[in-house]
């Protein structure tokens, strides 16, 4: 992969450290260094193979660097369903902290009440005992903790899935390289092929009972693995028959990034759990949630300080999440996160199949999900260094190293959506040529 290269950047006067006549460093400058002594020496070294971007200022779709360059962002890790700093989520968040930003939590607080209340209104059938939290990893983490308290301990997760790095929550995230240094996790942890309902069903049958299943509708980390027609339907019956404990993992994948509101809708599948997060923070405030049935949530609602957390369920917090989900519902953004989802999954693959047919093995998606898998894994990071020169942002995926991941905002206009065809189109001959 080769490394890029940036100018020096602007300086900053809030920022520069120096004395005197002397010029202090720049911005850049003095957040790499910063970054060298605080966070260690791979996050620098990352940074400088991206050419040490210092990002400084967002809005819509857009990102600013110190240096003044503008980034389209289409990664933003399934966050910004509604782009940057939505000026109704940024209103409702400067408000509640002119009012109230944290809580005694000894008191009942109206904010928490409403954002439980407007999640509950779209999530489907009986999903309305809300557990707020404020990260994705924790939602798996109360989930994974209410499967317990039911006595279901046998847990089967998916090959590539992803569910966060917290320890129970990378027990059940499939991947050896994040895992290996942390041995041992959960035990009673059985994963099974992604997409391979027999194989599921077969897991639980060896625990009846007992089982509890985590899985997403559409793997997101995990390369964007969408499963078969009826997948989930044949999970949710395989769970009913062996009396196990279903988590769907919406983390990614809900609030419109697919193209509905919910992956497990489709298929008419209730579960236990309901995990969401990314896209709750109105890509604003962080903010998270585990969503389950009334039964299931029994022994969280008899005691309310039996899986507790000091910052989850904040005003702050829930007045974004609260305006976030009457954004997505107001605004009409799942149905434009289809339109526009189909819109570009077609023209991508029209551009590489046209343009580069030996480069790109599969481009795949759903909604505003999509996986970009080129036939070698090299060709991921190229890709992305070309995309970043031609000032768009995109992700490789965690789980698959092998695939490049566009999760793009709901708000494109056409003259973003054209500008980032054409930046596929030269980041891909670009590639190709150098092959």
């Amino acid at each position: 992969m080769r490394a890029r290269t940036t100018g020096a950047g602007t300086g900053s006067a809030l920022l520069a450290e120096g004395s005197g006549d002397a010029p202090g460093p720049t911005v850049t400058e003095l957040t790499g260094l910063r970054y060298e002594r605080h966070f260690g020496p791979g996050k620098a070294a990352l940074a400088r193979l991206l050419g040490t971007v210092v990002e400084t200022y967002s809005e819509g779709a857009w990102i600013t660097a110190a240096d003044g360059k503008r980034y389209l962002d289409l990664g933003g890790y399934g966050v910004f369903i509604l782009g940057h700093r939505h000026p109704r989520v940024v209103r409702a968040v400067k408000e509640q902290i002119d009012t109230h930003p944290l809580a005694t939590r000894v008191f009942l607080e109206p904010v928490a009440a409403a954002a439980a209340a407007a999640l509950a209104s779209v999530t489907p059938g009986d999903l309305d005992m809300v557990h707020f939290v404020n990260s994705g990893a924790e939602a798996t983490e109360a989930a994974l903790k209410l499967a317990r308290a039911h006595g279901r301990n046998a847990v089967v997760t998916t090959r590539r899935g992803f569910h966060g790095k917290t320890l129970g929550a990378l027990s059940v995230t499939a991947n050896r390289k994040y895992q290996d240094l942390f041995e041992p996790l959960l035990p009673g942890v059985r994963e099974v092929p992604y997409g391979e309902a027999g194989a599921l069903r077969e897991a639980l049958a060896a625990t009846p009972g007992r089982g509890c299943v985590i899985v997403e509708p559409v793997q997101g980390e995990g390369g964007v693995r969408i499963p078969p027609p009826g997948y989930l339907r044949a999970v949710a019956d395989a769970c009913g028959e062996f009396g196990a404990f279903l988590i769907v993992d919406e983390i990614q994948t809900g609030l419109g990034r697919l193209g509905t509101w919910w992956g497990c809708a489709g298929e008419g599948v209730v579960p236990d759990v309901l995990l969401v997060g990314k896209g709750l923070s109105g890509g604003v405030v962080p903010a998270a949630a585990m969503v389950a049935r009334p039964a299931a949530y029994l022994p969280f609602g008899r005691d309310p300080i039996l899986h507790s957390s000091t910052f989850g369920a904040s005003p702050i917090a829930c007045a974004a999440a609260l305006a976030a989900v009457e954004t997505i519902r107001d605004e009409g953004v799942v149905a434009r996160a289809a339109r526009l989802g189909e819109r570009l999954l077609t023209e991508v693959r029209e551009i590489a199949a046209k343009r580069t047919p030996d480069l790109i093995a599969d481009v795949r998606g759903r909604g505003l999900l999509i996986g970009i898998e080129p036939v070698a894994q090299r060709f991921v990071g190229e890709l992305l260094l070309e995309f970043m020169d031609r000032g768009v942002l995109v992700n490789h995926s965690l789980n698959a190293s092998e695939v490049l991941r566009l999760t793009p905002p709901a708000s494109l206009s056409e003259d973003e959506i054209q500008l980032f065809l054409r930046v596929v189109d030269e980041s891909l001959t670009a590639v190709a040529e150098r092959a």
